[in-house]
């Protein structure tokens, strides 16, 4: 992925594995990062009369694999980890356990739950080296990882680079048939740091993160917010839709590392 926004520190390196939503940090800790798996999402298909067999299974074998290949220090798991709310679902009750008891015989895991995850703790497997963060973000390694469903912490701030979820960005294209595809994307915008300083009045003083990447969603049937179609006021969370990200300056990557454009270039592509 070239560094078309110059969002990157010469110390950190950030970057997506080639063809999957999967984003690999290396700086002191090599840390594999994932969002939105949304475990038992089936459930609520099932109730909307759309039969879907469990996916976990296919999910789990999927990360294994990248894990294996990567051989990662850590694993990062940014926000909505399961998807029913505010109930856990049967379903979940059986796959979340298993499936956080098999990634953590590979790697310690880090979790910011998101806001699908209420009530997550109680489907953590006993003795696992799992750890439950705050919903506001954290700091790990100088790279700030918050879910996105709630503005992040004020010392997030404080990071080289930002990394967050919760919108499963995607670009919508449209042949000259007319024909409408919708394809996940990576998204690597900046911050505006007059929103930004607004909202986080210990900070006026400070240097506000260069960079901000936007992880496309891991679970497939969780579809996607086609950004070439949206405004601030129309994506998910707080500082998405108060404009504190440059979303009309933000650069465009599909899953295997095409840079496709800036979004106000990719508007009249819709």
């Amino acid at each position: 992925m070239s560094q078309q926004n110059m969002c990157f520190e010469e110390s950190v390196k950030i970057e997506p594995l080639l063809d999957t939503p999967v984003l690999v940090v290396k700086n002191e800790v090599k840390t594999l990062v994932i969002a939105d798996l949304h475990i038992g999402i089936e459930y609520d298909l099932y109730k909307s009369g759309i039969m879907i067999p469990s996916q976990t299974q296919k999910q789990l074998t999927k990360l294994v694999g990248y894990i294996e290949k990567i051989e990662p220090e850590r694993i990062l798991l940014l926000g909505d980890v399961k998807h029913n709310v505010p109930i856990i679902s049967y379903q979940e009750r059986g796959d979340v356990p298993k499936f956080l008891g098999e990634l953590a015989k590979l790697a310690p895991i880090d979790i910011v739950p998101g806001n699908h995850d209420g009530n997550l703790g109680f489907l953590i497997p006993k003795g696992a080296d799992i750890a439950i963060h705050s919903s506001r973000g954290f700091l790990m390694d100088e790279i700030g990882y918050f879910h996105g469903h709630a503005w992040p912490s004020a010392n997030i701030l404080s990071a080289k680079h930002v990394v967050m979820a919760h919108n499963h960005p995607a670009v919508r294209f449209t042949d000259k048939l007319g024909h409408r595809s919708i394809l996940p994307a990576w998204i690597r915008a900046n911050f505006d740091d007059n929103v930004i300083r607004q909202h986080y009045p210990i900070v006026a003083d400070k240097k506000i993160p260069r960079c901000l990447t936007i992880m496309p969603a891991f679970n497939e049937l969780c579809g996607g917010i086609p950004f070439n179609e949206t405004s601030h006021e129309d994506l998910l969370g707080p500082i998405s839709t108060s404009g504190a990200i440059k979303l009309e300056s933000a650069d465009a990557y599909l899953l295997d590392g095409t840079y496709i454009g800036k979004i106000k270039n990719l508007r009249s592509r819709k």
